[in-house]
């Protein structure tokens, strides 16, 4: 029997072979194809391939993250909501690859916030989203912010008035009325996060941004939104008709 008809060589013991990314063609490759083409030629799992950088030795970095936004039900937002514990809980990523997407996807947060702030105007409730989303957006506790601004809803400052725990924070209304005051303020967006996923207000927030009106109507400041957040979702008073 010839060699070339050996059973070892019509089955190789070690299965078929791969190849790794950098024996596949130029076109394919994840990084030469985003230098070659733009951003806009790259599939969300290659640009999450190019973040990871390699693979293991059962899959390529490309085959991992096709892996990982399956898991993610092919959603990039719903990846972005993963912590890095959750994140290494998947197979194939460890410390180094968790740490190197929640970082993308923090510096995206931040990018929309600057925005924001170059902007310097609230224009709707998505402005307050990207404003407030890198700073209490993932918190594990409540915290109440206030957005002053003037009467082109020009922002006059940026502060956070209380922190609490899981379901509620304290807050003390005279401190934003005399905030309000010493910046020239005319309105008011509230914001706070809710930890627990669910945006919806508690009666506490429907009396608490009552009791600001209320305060702030005697001076003159309209209260022209509060919005409620957790990660990408909210709750907006204004819109829902409750201001």
């Amino acid at each position: 029997m010839k060699e070339s008809d050996s059973f070892s060589s019509k089955y190789p013991l070690n299965g078929p072979s791969r190849l790794t990314i950098p024996e596949w063609s130029v076109a394919d490759r994840p990084r030469e194809k985003y230098m070659e083409f733009g951003s806009r030629y790259v599939s969300d799992a290659e640009l999450v391939a190019i973040l990871l950088r390699n693979g293991s030795r059962d899959e390529s970095a490309v085959e991992l993250a096709k892996r990982v936004l399956a898991q993610n039900g092919n959603s990039i937002n719903q990846l972005s909501d993963m912590s890095i514990d959750e994140l290494t809980k998947i197979k194939g990523i460890g410390k180094v690859k968790a740490i190197t997407l929640h970082a993308a996807f923090e510096l995206g947060r931040r990018r929309r916030s600057e925005n924001v702030v170059q902007a310097n105007r609230i224009e709707g409730p998505e402005a307050i989203v990207s404003l407030m989303q890198s700073k209490i957006a993932e918190i594990q506790h409540e915290e109440f912010w206030v957005i002053y601004v003037n009467q082109s809803a020009v922002i006059l400052k940026v502060e956070a008035i209380g922190s609490g725990g899981l379901t509620e924070t304290s807050v003390d209304v005279r401190l934003i009325m005399k905030s309000a005051v010493s910046v020239n303020a005319t309105g008011l967006f509230l914001c706070h996060n809710h930890p627990s996923g669910n945006v919806r207000p508690s009666e506490a927030d429907i009396i608490l941004t009552q009791q600001i009106r209320n305060a702030s109507d005697m001076l003159h400041i309209k209260v022209l939104d509060h919005i409620i957040i957790h990660k990408d979702s909210f709750y907006s008073f204004y819109a829902e008709g409750l201001l």
